[in-house]
């Protein structure tokens, strides 16, 4: 059995997050694209080698030969067209962050745990090997009690026209960088946290290029979340782990494929772990199709997205901001 996949979306992400990734995986293929604009949706298609172009969203979501969606449309929309999807039939992975507040995500998840289809959320870092081994590190008490965890992920993007800017499609920092920040650290502390402060740099009326959050959460677990798209951190892609015994500094979750650094210190004892360069996208994909063959069970659920949402709705409303809302979908 091949898990054929349709792309909802001619999205910039989509060749690096799913096409390649489909192509390094087995028993995967992604056999059709739909967007906005056919004429987009098919010079897409005859770029990366996608055999069939549907002339709508909904047109792509009748196809029978279709088993899963990848759903990498604007923050705002995803919460919609997971959900149609999964009225369809199809099973979905979902680009981060899953929906564009908490209470939006409460609702997919709920409509998903009634149903039968696999729906996970995109944050590929979490299958990587170098993740799993951080968290290994953590769960061996090597560390001792974990009493602080730090996360950054700040990169620049000097393009106020961006959709990821764009309040009506529920942009933002922290919706864009800031989610995987903010999962990470729920991550690595084992914690749910709560947001004690707040303070955002804006692009514009209601939408944030930056923003920085301390965290707190029970056993005595401090902490912080620091993102950007635009601020005096060009390029931070960091996180610290400091326990009773030790610490562990990780560099380039994310993207270890380019580069990757594990540190861990104990008393006097110091090392550097590099973890394998295969793209985290491709890990992902394995686990989405594992779980959709064979119901493997997988970390990125829709009940563990409401609890990342719910930590990036306080951190607005902690910044003096509103949380996102959904975009109205025809």
């Amino acid at each position: 059995m091949t898990l054929r996949i349709g792309i909802l979306g001619a999205a910039r992400i989509a060749p690096a997050a799913c096409i390649r990734p489909a192509r390094a995986t087995e028993r995967v293929e992604v056999v059709a694209v739909a967007a906005r604009e056919p004429a987009r949706a098919r010079a897409f298609a005859a770029r990366h080698g996608i055999p069939v172009v549907h002339d709508s969203y909904r047109e792509l979501l009748e196809d029978p030969g279709i088993d899963a969606v990848y759903n990498p449309l604007p923050n705002g929309l995803h919460g919609v067209w997971t959900l149609r999807a999964v009225d369809a039939g199809k099973h979905v992975l979902c680009e981060k962050p899953f929906t564009a507040n908490a209470g939006e995500a409460r609702a997919v998840a709920a409509r998903v745990e009634a149903q039968d289809r696999v729906v996970m959320e995109a944050f590929h870092y979490r299958y990587h090997p170098m993740m799993l081994r951080a968290l290994d590190i953590v769960a061996s008490g090597e560390l001792g009690m974990v009493e602080r965890v730090e996360t950054a992920l700040c990169f620049p993007l000097p393009k106020p026209r961006d959709i990821r800017y764009r309040a009506d499609l529920a942009g933002g920092a922290t919706m864009d960088v800031g989610c995987y920040a903010v999962h990470q650290w729920r991550a690595l502390a084992g914690r749910e946290p709560t947001v004690v402060g707040a303070s955002a740099k804006s692009m514009s009326p209601g939408v944030d290029r930056a923003m920085t959050a301390t965290l707190r959460a029970d056993g005595g677990i401090t902490g912080s979340v620091d993102c950007s798209m635009l601020s005096s951190h060009v390029l931070r892609l960091r996180a610290r782990v400091v326990g009773s015994e030790g610490r562990m500094s990780l560099v380039n979750l994310v993207g270890p494929q380019a580069y990757n650094r594990t540190s861990v210190v104990v008393g006097r004892s110091r090392r550097v772990e590099h973890a394998e360069r295969t793209p985290t996208y491709t890990f992902q994909m394995r686990a989405f199709r594992d779980a959709v063959e064979s119901g493997a069970p997988f970390p990125t659920t829709a009940r563990d997205a409401v609890a990342t949402m719910e930590v990036v709705d306080a951190v607005y409303r902690v910044a003096g901001m509103a949380p996102r809302e959904p975009t109205a979908a025809s």
